[in-house]
């Protein structure tokens, strides 16, 4: 299949539903594969014997990984390959696997394997006793991460939980199992700045925390260095809160303030200190309202940017290509 624009999941369900299906974005991942699907494939059957598919998504990677799926393709059962024309970013990949799961129980999963799909089973026994439809896996350590990215993470999750309406556990990330409508649900949703465990939170249902400890990459290094982090920071902000919107007029407030604390001292010079007023004072005031101002319209121009693209109506992703193993 080559060249399909596909932006729902009606094109992608073309095997029959599973009891569970395990979605896996990968990008430059290629020396990970065979064992990423080794043990994911292992996790599965465990669980729901030959009744699941592991489906992985290549998200425009250049290293090969996609030739590394397309082989466990061919050797393996129960796998599908998607293949992405471009890189998209994980999150829009991870959509592209969602809407292709047809599993009962879905299970989201990074490449890298920090997070064990040997999980797998303990989650399941967790979202049966509980009667949840989302089991969220939550980091009590993280092994092989740095102290800065730790206490970042730690900070956004703080500031994300006063500055919205949702509540999105600290410490956790898309590594989390899902029932079939919650999963219908996310891949249905028309947003193009998507942010998956925000898009989680929001629809509600009962979900559970699932203590866990992180692992190191089993290989290559990590895909989400501090740009695109700090993206992704800004577009949960932008998608699930207001709050930069709110800091136009804020900072019009404090600016008031600022305009009366000089106009006072300034009056004050002139009575009692017999003082010019200098072009120091003059251009601090410029670069403080200039600055301001510039503040706000970056704020207001992305929220149009957001909206201008949205209206072009775009696929989310295009497919390129897909592969299944025989009997799917």
């Amino acid at each position: 299949m080559g060249g399909n624009v596909i932006n729902n999941g009606s094109r992608l369900r073309q095997s029959r539903p599973k009891s569970v299906s395990i979605v896996v974005p990968c990008y430059d991942e290629k020396d990970g594969i065979p064992e990423l699907i080794r043990r994911c494939q292992k996790s599965a059957s465990d669980v729901a014997g030959d009744d699941h598919e592991i489906v992985l998504v290549d998200d425009g990677s250049a290293d090969g990984t996609w030739q590394a799926i397309s082989l466990e393709v061919e050797r393996r059962r129960n796998i599908v390959g998607i293949r992405l024309s471009r890189n998209f970013g994980k999150e829009v990949a991870l959509t592209a696997g969602l809407s292709a799961a047809t599993g009962e129980l879905v299970l989201v999963i990074d490449a890298d394997l920090q997070d064990a799909p040997e999980l797998l089973s303990p989650m399941v026994e967790v979202m049966k006793r509980e009667g949840a439809d989302v089991v969220y896996g939550q980091r009590r350590t993280r092994a092989g991460e740095s102290w800065f990215k730790t206490k970042s993470a730690n900070i956004f999750y703080l500031l994300l939980k006063h500055a919205s309406s949702l509540s999105i556990p600290a410490d956790s990330a898309d590594f989390k199992l899902m029932t079939s409508r919650v999963v219908k649900l996310i891949a249905q949703m028309p947003e193009r700045d998507r942010f998956i465990r925000g898009m989680v939170a929001s629809v509600g249902f009962k979900q559970v925390a699932f203590l866990y400890d992180r692992d190191q990459r089993i290989s290559g290094q990590t895909k989400y260095p501090v740009s695109k982090l700090i993206r992704l920071a800004i577009d949960a902000f932008l998608a699930f809160s207001p709050i930069l919107l709110r800091l136009s007029p804020a900072s019009a407030a404090l600016l008031v303030v600022a305009i009366v604390a000089v106009s006072v001292y300034s009056l004050y010079c002139w009575l009692y200190l017999e003082v010019v007023p200098g072009w120091s004072s003059l251009m601090i005031s410029f670069l403080v309202v200039s600055f301001l101002e510039l503040a706000s319209l970056s704020i207001i121009s992305e929220y149009i940017g957001r909206i201008y693209f949205g209206t072009k109506n775009r696929p989310l992703f295009i497919v390129d290509e897909i592969k299944r193993s025989a009997e799917l």
